[in-house]
């Protein structure tokens, strides 16, 4: 384990301890107490050699959920490959801020279960954390990407959730009618081609490019989607995304017209949601 250590760690890579245990959890398919409890574990050849292949992709920066082809969010171990973008924990904002709107509106202001769109799912995190928690909602969830779908509906499959989740292979709200929906949830691309230096390497170099960049100002897709949603939802229905904290000021601009406009910021004190209602009357 310390030679691993010491490996990532010349090839620079980000919590080199973590990732050599993670990686030789993934060759040994154990859990951190089952590693921890036998220390005295020697590998056999064939998972050396395993454990070396993980450890060298990981060392040219290949993210480690890609190589173990998992990633948990919300409780969920979701299968992730490079067709769609790593979920991250700020996203889990996301479905908090859903969780707070939509159990009081199922409850008690309607007769019918909130109808729930995730646009641009991925991974399909976001839908099956909502299916998970708001059991009787209907629930859709949209992409453009045809390999991101097939990762989505095998995360949906593997956690019975299947029936629970319409899927669509659509350009944001194209699938939808007019003044159909409740609640429109998006983790968009958000970052501007002008920040790329910013962004971290392995990011701009393994993670699908179309999930992280927008175009040059990182507005291009929220510009599209906030009078999509002015579209598809009823009166009275809410729009929440994740954004930057470079692109807070802006994406406040776009929502005039709209009520409760709110930013959320995560952990860190960045702006990480936004969230406005569509007027009760146009």
């Amino acid at each position: 384990m310390n030679a691993a250590v010491e490996r990532l760690t010349a090839a620079g890579v980000p919590s080199p301890r973590m990732n050599a245990e993670l990686l030789i959890m993934f060759t040994l398919d154990c859990d951190r107490a089952h590693l921890y409890a036998h220390p005295e574990r020697e590998l056999t050849p064939d998972e050396t050699h395993r454990y070396d292949e993980a450890l060298a992709r990981r060392s040219t920066g290949v993210p480690a959920q890609y190589i173990t082809g998992h990633q948990e969010f919300w409780g969920l171990d979701l299968i992730v490959s490079p067709a769609v973008l790593i979920p991250r924990p700020e996203t889990e904002h996301i479905v908090e801020a859903i969780l707070e709107l939509a159990k009081p509106k199922t409850v008690e202001r309607r007769a019918s279960p909130p109808v729930i769109v995730d646009v641009g799912t991925g991974s399909g995190a976001i839908a099956l954390a909502l299916a998970r928690e708001l059991p009787t909602a209907e629930i859709h969830a949209t992409d453009i990407s045809p390999e991101a779908l097939e990762v989505a509906r095998a995360n949906a499959a593997r956690h019975q959730l299947t029936s629970r989740i319409e899927f669509h292979h659509a350009d944001l709200l194209d699938a939808f009618s007019p003044a159909s929906l409740d609640f429109v949830v998006s983790n968009p691309p958000y970052v501007g081609e002008s920040e790329e230096d910013s962004v971290q390497l392995e990011v701009r170099r393994f993670e699908p490019r179309n999930a992280v960049f927008a175009g040059p100002t990182g507005l291009e897709i929220i510009d599209r989607l906030i009078p999509q949603a002015r579209t598809g939802l009823r009166p009275g229905g809410w729009l929440v995304f994740e954004i930057s904290g470079t692109i807070a000021e802006a994406v406040q601009r776009q929502l005039a017209g709209w009520t409760d406009v709110r930013l959320t910021n995560d952990l860190q004190g960045i702006a990480r949601v936004a969230a406005a209602r569509k007027p009760l009357s146009r």
